[in-house]
């Protein structure tokens, strides 16, 4: 059964007891889609020109909202200075592609990110221009906003993005907006499956690859122990599925500013290991998550 108010239908049912049945390449039983959100120099801060900043830093300080603050904004530039080439050097090292949740703003700020990580053959979802919630935009303002990010793309990345991610969550307006754009093969604006599903958008089929702020680096920003263990436990409990036959996809968020530090690179550093250790898994970009749904079940 389904509820519906302005924007997209609501479905408390999805697959239910009978999920599709993906042929990952190698048997694999979990696809591992590694998602770095590239934010940093996109951030609200007074420095753009915003009246407050953004506190998902380090600590929790209560600075004013009224003045630049330094050192969130230091603590930002960590993750473009040094965090992301950490984390590229470590998917090197290990073989391993990943999916950038990039915002257009901070490829700008730093266009060097753009261009290392597309020849190393990661992959490109767009974040938005900055990191803002588009809920609090008009359809005008918000249309134009993904307008602005594609064009940017082109000019750090080299092409348009073939998904789309807002910041936390989606305006009743942007799955319909994506769609109208065009260009799009996907978006992840949505928290509610283990795999992708295909829904409807002014009556056409739409792809969403969704994504999952349960494995986040954040669960680990003063133990990182803490994330491996959960990221652990995650993957093993779908590894089980998938041996059973039935395979899932797991999304894993990593922001270079936390997890770009060295102590909890070496938690991911142990989970990608232990993964690798257990065979008969993915790490897959979110585009050849999305390309293999469309060949199996489009």
């Amino acid at each position: 059964m389904t509820t519906q108010s302005n924007g997209p239908i609501r479905d408390l049912v999805g697959y239910g007891e009978n999920p599709p049945h993906p042929q990952f390449p190698g048997g694999a039983n979990v696809a591992v889609n590694l998602v770095v959100n590239y934010e940093e120099g996109s951030e609200y801060s007074h420095f753009l020109g915003d009246g407050e900043n953004d506190s998902i830093a380090e600590v929790a300080y209560p600075f004013p909202r009224e003045i630049r603050d330094l050192a969130t904004e230091s603590m930002y530039e960590y993750g473009s200075r040094v965090g992301v080439w950490r984390l590229l050097r470590l998917f090197e090292e290990f073989g391993i592609n990943a999916t950038f949740f990039a915002c257009a703003r901070a490829f700008e700020m730093n266009p060097d990110v753009a261009t290392a990580a597309r020849k190393l053959g990661h992959d490109l979802v767009s974040h938005g221009y900055r990191w803002e919630e588009h809920w609090r935009m008009t359809r005008e303002e918000e249309a134009q906003r993904i307008h602005d990010a594609v064009e940017s793309f082109k000019t750090t990345w080299g092409s348009a993005p073939n998904g789309w991610y807002c910041r936390y969550g989606p305006s009743v307006n942007t799955r319909e907006l994506v769609a109208e754009h065009g260009g799009f093969l996907y978006d992840s604006d949505a928290y509610n499956d283990d795999l992708p599903y295909f829904t409807e958008v002014n009556k056409k089929r739409h792809l969403v690859v969704p994504y999952s702020l349960t494995y986040n680096d954040i669960q680990g920003t003063k133990a990182p122990g803490d994330f491996f263990e959960f990221a652990r436990r995650g993957f093993d409990e779908l590894w089980l599925e998938g041996e059973r036959g039935a395979p899932k996809m797991m999304s894993v968020g990593l922001h270079p500013r936390l997890i770009g530090q060295a102590g909890r690179t070496n938690a991911l550093r142990e989970f990608i290991e232990h993964c690798q250790t257990k065979g008969k898994v993915w790490f897959a970009r979110r585009d050849d998550i999305a390309s293999l749904w469309m060949s199996q079940f489009g």
